[in-house]
């Protein structure tokens, strides 16, 4: 596994045509290694999100070419694309994007239904694993609405989170937040950096960036200055992901079954289950009425 995650060269991005061509970004070169932790700053209009969706695969340049992981994304389908960021990227958006009508539990599992995980048990097995280590675990079965913006914020880290991710991608995720909720969100990045994630954050908050390792100024689509705070040698130890498989990786996968007896059963055997009950249930109930009836005529 090669230290650099993310390559990008000459990279120009334009909407418009003709005269009216507007150069979002303009031979762009970046190089990114594993576990830094990227804040990029500029004015508005410089390029900063346009930078970000691209990097995500929502997003694809016009020219230049984007080496992910030492693979070219340029001649991937959007199938594969959007596999490929299920299992490699976690996106944290600014307005949080959480889905209204799931509850807190479901919002968090659902990626994991494009990463190819069938089985419901253990979607939420993976999901109520994250939100506790967001103490959101009282939290599970709220609706969107019911919680305050540092709480959404924290369910869209968690649903960042839950496939198990290598690069995290956030834009503007303390834009919406008062001072303590933004001080919470980001000690948890700080906390996620610590463990060996690669997060690339765009920020206008320049407080911010003393959680950073390297500092990035844009300024009309290109980098005007670019000063590291840490050296490579001192990055935090990348974390170990395959992403080959479309659910966690082995190592988490045989803790997480270890520490988990039973619960991970299959959905539709405790459906079975659960059915058998309820006709016992009520056989018994039948009986039990029968038998009041009996004795019902025998006093009389």
């Amino acid at each position: 596994m090669g230290n650099t995650v993310i390559e990008l060269k000459s990279l120009s991005r334009s909407y418009g045509y003709g005269e009216g061509t507007t150069y979002a970004l303009k031979n762009f070169d970046l190089t990114v290694k594993r576990g830094e932790f990227i804040m990029i700053m500029g004015p508005s209009g410089c390029g900063k999100t346009t930078l970000l969706n691209i990097i995500g695969l929502l997003d694809r340049p016009n020219f230049g070419s984007y080496i992910l992981d030492g693979e070219s994304v340029a001649r991937l389908s959007g199938r594969k694309k959007a596999g490929l960021r299920s299992k490699k990227i976690g996106l944290i958006f600014q307005d949080f994007n959480l889905i209204p009508t799931l509850n807190v539990l479901d919002n968090v599992a659902l990626p994991l239904t494009y990463a190819g995980i069938k089985s419901r048990s253990k979607r939420y097995i993976a999901a109520d694993k994250i939100l506790k280590r967001f103490h959101l675990e009282k939290r599970e079965y709220f609706l969107p609405f019911q919680l305050s913006g540092g709480q959404k914020q924290r369910v869209a880290i968690a649903r960042s989170l839950v496939g198990n991710p290598e690069i995290i991608l956030a834009d503007e995720p303390t834009g919406n937040l008062d001072s303590r909720s933004a001080h919470i969100v980001m000690e948890e990045l700080k906390s996620l950096h610590e463990d060996g994630n690669t997060i690339i954050m765009v920020t206008h908050n320049p407080s911010l960036t003393t959680y950073a390792t390297r500092v990035i100024h844009m300024l009309d689509g290109h980098i005007d200055t670019d000063v590291k705070t840490v050296a490579d040698q001192d990055l935090p130890q990348p974390v170990s992901v395959h992403f080959g498989r479309a659910n966690l990786d082995r190592k988490n996968q045989a803790t997480e079954e270890a520490e988990t007896p039973d619960i991970s059963i299959d959905i539709k055997e405790e459906v079975k289950s659960t059915n058998k009950s309820k006709r016992k249930s009520n056989k018994v109930k039948k009986l039990q009425k029968k038998s009041a009836r009996k004795k019902k005529k025998e006093t009389l």
